[in-house]
């Protein structure tokens, strides 16, 4: 054997040997075969210390937890539809529970319009995740998510079903149970969805028995979601990963005002009312409806569109009406409608959101487990827009480029 090749076989077997003493990079423990990303809406980031959610400690135990900064305004649909996206609500359309847009003329699209709520149109300005989950191959079901039940960029979850609010938690927990029981698809990503502490929330205020008795109603549903993956032999290989929209602030009666006191609806329409009030005026009112708005107001600051704080990264998209107003905490302004309904159903002090994102009481809940959540690990205040990249990661599909980034949260990966 020559020199050169002696000293070949040499250099391979350093190489061969060097590789079999490399501790391999492959994560410990079961790989992750599903992601379930659990809202309870109206959870605030507190009341996971008030003692009424076992099951939901245990998994912040177990995993990672912390508290999030919602996206402005801090209401239902702009905020879910943030955290399956990672854009902003100015970014991905959902400005508002009630908005208009320019290019849908005529229409006004609110929660309970289940026209509109299934119309594409609306959600196309962001991919949401199950979309590009489908896309990659990636099997999702989404039982109840807004954006959940329209077609978008041509596509649907394998798995949806169409909201309703009088589906109890046990049984929500239980269908999306079945649907991972159903091997063709199988699911890779889920959503859940729960709203009874965001209702009884705006009924009797967040420091209510009623808000503690639905937080453990829906904790004891998430026991029933644990319980049912252990016993599929699913638990130690799904990333379960559980948030809210929002927090909730209390809503004295005493502090509902009627918007025709801002100014009179003949010159000007209010798309939408409450927390924010979005204006339009009427044809050839700007200066006036400008005038009697744009001035100091109590409990109330206006802006142009496009002149609110920059922190808030609200106010370049069209659905944007041309003044946006915002209620100081526990205020909430109101058609003379709905103030007549309100004192008919609910006489009573009750909560509401969708007030400054910076305001402590609208921090919502973040929680992880799984197996590519590192336990122990608390997460130092994050915005929500940062749980989309967090979510692509634990699914592994490659996402849209975003508002988020995955920063503090980042953390609670392995």
């Amino acid at each position: 054997m020559s020199v050169f090749r002696r000293l070949a076989v040499a250099a391979l077997v350093l190489v061969l040997a060097g590789c079999a003493s490399t501790p391999s990079k492959a994560p410990s423990g079961p790989r992750a075969q599903l992601t379930i990303l659990v809202s309870i809406d109206g959870f605030r980031a507190d009341y996971l210390e008030r003692g009424n959610t076992p099951n939901l400690k245990a998994l912040a135990a177990e995993g990672a937890h912390g508290a999030m900064r919602p996206s402005f305004p801090s209401l239902t649909f702009p905020n879910h539809y943030t955290l399956v996206t990672g854009k902003r609500p100015d970014h991905n359309g959902v400005v508002n529970n009630t908005m208009e847009d320019p290019a849908i003329p005529g229409v006004s699209f609110t929660m309970s319009n289940h026209d509109a709520v299934t119309d594409g149109r609306w959600w196309t300005q962001a991919k949401p995740i199950w979309v590009s989950a489908e896309q990659q191959g990636v099997h999702a079901g989404a039982l109840f998510w807004p954006g959940s039940e329209a077609e978008i960029d041509g596509v649907r979850p394998s798995r949806w079903k169409t909201f309703d609010a009088k589906l109890p938690p046990e049984v929500r927990v239980d269908t999306l149970l079945s649907w991972i029981d159903e091997k063709a698809p199988t699911l890779g990503f889920a959503t859940l969805y729960f709203d009874q502490v965001d209702t009884q929330g705006h009924h009797y205020g967040p420091d209510s028995p009623e808000v503690n008795k639905a937080a453990r109603e829906v904790d004891a549903a998430i026991g029933r979601l644990v319980a049912g993956l252990k016993a599929r032999g699913l638990y130690e290989t799904t990333n379960i990963v559980v948030v809210a929209d929002h927090g909730m602030a209390a809503q004295p009666l005493s502090q509902l005002v009627e918007v025709a006191t801002l100014i009179d609806p003949a010159k000007a329409r209010f798309v939408s009312t409450g927390s924010i009030v979005g204006v339009e005026p009427q044809p050839g009112r700007e200066a006036e409806v400008a005038a009697a708005l744009l001035k100091p107001i109590p409990h109330l600051t206006c802006w142009p569109k496009g002149k609110a704080p920059a922190r808030y990264g609200y106010g370049t998209n069209p659905r944007v009406p041309a003044i946006v107003c915002l209620a100081d905490k526990g205020w909430y302004f109101v058609t003379a409608k709905a103030l007549e309904k309100r004192m008919a159903e609910h006489p009573r002090d009750g909560g509401a959101h969708g007030y400054d994102p910076y305001d402590p009481d609208m921090r919502a809940v973040f929680v992880a487990r799984g197996p590519d959540v590192r336990p122990g690990v608390i997460v130092p205040l994050f915005d929500n827009v940062d749980v989309y990249p967090l979510l692509t990661r634990l699914v592994g599909i490659k996402g849209e480029a975003g508002d988020g980034a995955l920063g503090p949260v980042g953390k609670a990966l392995r």
